[in-house]
């Protein structure tokens, strides 16, 4: 289907093409219509050309299933398979007929009520097949449009395509909301959405995947149908109808299959609900009684018209041993038979007038109950294929399509009393008439409180001035009394200055007396002082003569406890000399070991063993290579020895000692021991992998750096140790290691462990936003072909990853690679003369361009060339398969090898 869409994009058609006739839909005249309303509503279906859903029926049935018929073109595969026959089909739109050549000079005659070439655009496939329904639904009824045809033949392109790129390009579903939210008015107006797919017999919401089981309820009175459990959103505008739309597609099943890359494998089921105020319908009134005129009018409840518009974009039949499906496809297109025969057999009764049609039969045809036989406009457009290799296919869709348009509905109007309206209206009345009330109750206490304010401050100003009358007449009384006192004390004073000279003279002979017994009184004071300092410094004598045997006897058990003391020294000296000789012999023995796995690993780098994956070779290469000599069976049996002698514990220890050299041979220890696969969980459990990601952290040692890279990359093969290692925060340590070293040993080993951990699907987003591929494109600084080998093993890895998860549709959008700009380096690297690197990056390159919509990056980046070069001349025959398969499935390359006129 994606063949189609690019080239309907570009689809065009001539004026003449189009029917120009005017007819409307003729509805029951409305007896409360809108003029702007009216307005609208003309100037939105004036420019509709007589179509499916018109109401003028040229063979004078009313509300009869239309139908209109869809040729898709040839597509890439078509046209070098049926490139020496015709095809199968012939239409004549000037009379609304259809030929199917049974052969070269026999063919069967079909009429329709609209035939739509290839040529035909989008836009005139909606104003034929849609827009009447569309303008039925905004006027109260419900309406039906469906897709229906062989999959592969363009029925989700016709309905669903979004037209992101190309406006021109946009489905039915999208055009028809941009018409509903232009006529309709979102103050008093609603329209919601509900967006379902029924897959293997369950109806399930697109807009909420977890809801995935919802029951149908059908009204015993009315026989409506209805999905009480689907989510019901709210549309305010446009792109947020498109993001729902986007929502739904993501979460839609789809699988590649021999006649489509992109096969539907449900049905999915848009409805549209429109609820609309029928104003002015109140607007005859006369007005002459006054207020109980307006009473009358405010107690008419308003009308609502409610329709609903339901697109159904159903799977396509197929044929199994053409489709070539298989496993769980094939139990999928055995559900979507099963459900499109059941239509078929509801369609054939509703056709026949037969007494029992079968719509219970399946939950498609329950779903469908109002649009085949009940009170929806209905219009159905059927696509078909030009290929003679699918006429069998093609004629049952065309029969299927002629029996349709015999079924007749009967058009109701959905029209009911908004009574929640009224009542809201008359809550805003009856809240008008309260706040009315309480504004002039507001007013009274104002008033009140105004006369009240006023004659508090006339009272507040008599009683001001009468206070300022009573101080005046205080201050006055105050002076006189204070002159009066003033002149009684200059008479006192007078008096008092006679009576002293007077008695001066008898004075005088009493001071010399008075001053002999003050002295005799001070003395006394000091001797009594006297005495009771000496009493106190006789206490304090007797207390410091405790203080003193108390601190003898102190000495006596302080000197015990010296002796104590020194005995356990000694005991601790004898056991820190016992231990330094059990260190000294681990030094011996790890330096022994350090050397001869130095040895061993120069000798297999001599060697060039390809078997050997980056961030594996530090090490363990003696333990993996069953070609080592015997001094790497040796190096074996005396890293086990030691292991079961000294313990993992001690030897993770030696990792924090102060000696340097110590640290540097205990990491290559563990290194060696990482590379077992059963000594890799005790490792993590005894908290090894901490210790080294604490080397890396801390360590300014090249040789650290290298062999606890090498350590992790063997850890890292583990998928349970690849999320430990990215939750500790692994992946930023190694990006910060690779930044700082220079060796190409070390950059090979962290590229070899990053290498590992691109292969885990879930660590993808953490590991691109930690720095992951920028450190990996960071190391090609080093131009080593081992450290290349490896950078090129993580970039195909993550790619690899990327593929599997948008086939499975768990991701969408462009790739992380290609974002993080990935894609020159690959370019730069595709054609290089080291196998093992050319090999990865054409993997990579492959794995990018299995995605389509990675594939105009590509082209652009100059992909499409190492692309075609790589399925012509890889010399390895499953990439070079890879790469044809991807090229031959891909219509954007299609068309692009077409314009460079590339052979392939």
């Amino acid at each position: 289907m994606a063949t189609t869409a690019s080239i309907y994009r570009n689809g065009n058609y001539s004026k003449n093409s189009l029917i120009t006739n005017n007819n409307k839909v003729e509805r029951p005249p409305s007896v409360n219509s809108n003029p702007k309303n009216s307005l609208k509503s003309k100037s939105l279906r004036k420019s509709a050309p007589a179509a499916l859903g018109a109401a003028k029926d040229d063979t004078g049935v009313p509300g009869r299933v239309r139908v209109a018929v869809r040729l898709r073109p040839r597509n890439a595969e078509e046209m070098v398979a049926d490139a020496d026959f015709a095809d199968c089909v012939e239409l004549q739109p000037e009379v609304k007929r259809l030929k199917l050549r049974k052969n070269n000079w026999d063919s069967d005659t079909y009429e329709f009520d609209e035939l739509l070439t290839e040529f035909a655009s989008q836009k005139r496939v909606y104003e034929v097949v849609a827009k009447p329904v569309v303008e039925s639904v905004l006027d109260g009824y419900n309406g039906t449009v469906m897709a229906y045809g062989q999959t592969g033949t363009g029925k989700t392109y016709t309905l669903g395509r979004l037209g992101e790129e190309d406006t021109a390009a946009r489905g039915i579903m999208v055009r028809a909301m941009e018409d509903i939210l232009a006529d309709v008015s979102l103050e008093t107006d609603s329209v919601s959405i509900s967006y379902l797919q029924l897959y293997m017999e369950t109806i399930q919401d697109l807009l909420n995947p977890t809801n995935d089981n919802i029951s149908i309820v059908e009204d015993p009175k009315s026989g409506d149908v209805s999905l009480p459990g689907a989510s019901l959103v709210e549309i305010r505008n446009q792109q947020s109808f498109l993001e729902l739309l986007r929502l739904g597609e993501a979460h839609r099943f789809a699988a590649n299959t021999k006649l489509n890359a992109e096969s539907s494998r449900s049905h999915a089921i848009l409805m549209v609900h429109v609820k609309r105020s029928v104003r002015g319908r109140d607007s005859d009134l006369s007005s002459e009684n006054g207020n109980s005129s307006r009473m009358v009018k405010i107690l008419k409840p308003p009308i609502v018209r409610k329709g609903k518009l339901v697109i159904v974009d159903l799977a396509g039949s197929e044929r199994i041993d053409k489709s070539g499906s298989e496993g769980h496809t094939l139990e999928e297109a055995k559900s979507i038979n099963l459900s499109l025969s059941a239509l078929g057999k509801c369609i054939n009764a509703l056709a026949e007038n037969s007494a029992h049609v079968p719509v219970r039969d399946s939950k498609l045809t329950r779903l469908l109950r109002d649009s085949f036989g009940g009170t929806a406009r209905t219009s159905l457009v059927i696509t078909i294929g030009p290929s003679p290799r699918h006429r069998g296919e093609t004629a049952s869709t065309i029969m299927f399509g002629q029996r349709a348009m015999k079924v007749e509905n009967m058009l109701k109007l959905k029209e009911e009393f908004d009574y929640k309206s009224l009542s809201r209206r008359l809550d805003l009345q009856l809240d008008k008439f309260i706040a009315e009330h309480e504004r002039q109750q507001k007013a009274f206490e104002d008033e009140i409180e105004r006369v009240t304010m006023e004659a508090q401050n006339r009272i507040s100003e008599s009683e001001r001035n009468n206070a300022d009358a009573l101080e005046k007449e205080r201050t006055k009384y105050q002076k006189e009394y204070m002159e009066s006192i003033k002149k009684l004390e200059e008479k006192w004073m007078m008096n008092q200055q006679k009576h002293d000279e007077s008695s001066n003279a008898i004075s005088n002979g009493k001071d010399s007396r008075v001053a002999n017994m003050e002295e005799l009184a001070e003395m006394k004071k000091r001797l009594q002082k006297e005495t009771l300092l000496r009493k106190v410094a006789e206490g304090e004598v007797n207390i410091l003569k405790s203080q003193l045997a108390g601190l003898k006897k102190s000495e006596a058990s302080a000197k015990s406890d010296i002796s104590k003391l020194q005995k356990m020294l000694e005991d601790e000296a004898r056991q820190k000399e016992k231990l330094e000789g059990e260190i000294a012999t681990l030094q011996s023995q790890l330096l022994q070991i350090s050397f001869e796995a130095d040895e061993t690993a120069r000798r297999i780098d001599k060697g060039g063993s390809e078997e050997v994956l980056g961030g594996l070779d530090s090490l363990m290469l003696q333990v993996r290579q069953p070609q080592i000599n015997d001094s790497g069976n040796g190096e074996k049996a005396s890293i086990a020895k030691l292991f079961e002698q000294v313990g993992l514990q001690k030897i993770l220890s030696l990792l924090e000692a102060e000696d340097a050299d110590v640290r540097i041979h205990a990491v290559k220890v563990v290194a060696n021991l990482a590379a077992e696969e059963t000594n890799q969980e005790k490792i993590v459990e005894a908290g090894g992998l901490n210790s080294l990601l604490t080397l890396l952290r801390s360590s300014e040692d090249e040789t650290i750096y290298r062999v606890a890279a090498g350590a992790i990359a063997n850890l890292a093969m583990n998928e349970t140790n690849q999320e430990l290692i990215m939750a500790q925060g692994g992946i930023r340590l190694l990006s910060m290691t690779a930044g700082n070293a220079e060796d190409p040993q070390t950059l090979r080993m962290i590229a070899g462990a990053i290498a590992n951990l691109c292969g885990n699907d879930k660590l993808q987003m953490k590991l691109r936003s930690e720095g992951g591929i920028k450190a990996l494109l960071g190391m090609d600084r080093c131009r080593h072909p081992d450290v290349l080998a490896q950078v090129a093993r993580g970039i195909a890895n993550f790619a690899k990853c990327e593929s599997r998860a948008s086939t499975q549709g768990t991701k969408t959008g462009k790739s992380l690679l290609i974002e993080d700009g990935v894609l020159p380096w690959i370019v730069q690297n595709a054609n290089s003369e080291a196998s093992q690197i050319r090999h990865h990056v054409e993997l990579a390159l492959c794995h990018l361009a299995q995605h389509e919509v990675n594939a105009r990056d590509m082209i652009s980046g100059g992909a499409l060339w190492e692309l075609v070069r790589v399925s012509r001349d890889c010399l390895r025959e499953d990439i070079r398969t890879l790469a044809h398969r991807t090229l031959t499935s891909s219509p954007i390359f299609q068309a692009e090898m077409r314009r460079l006129r590339i052979d392939h």
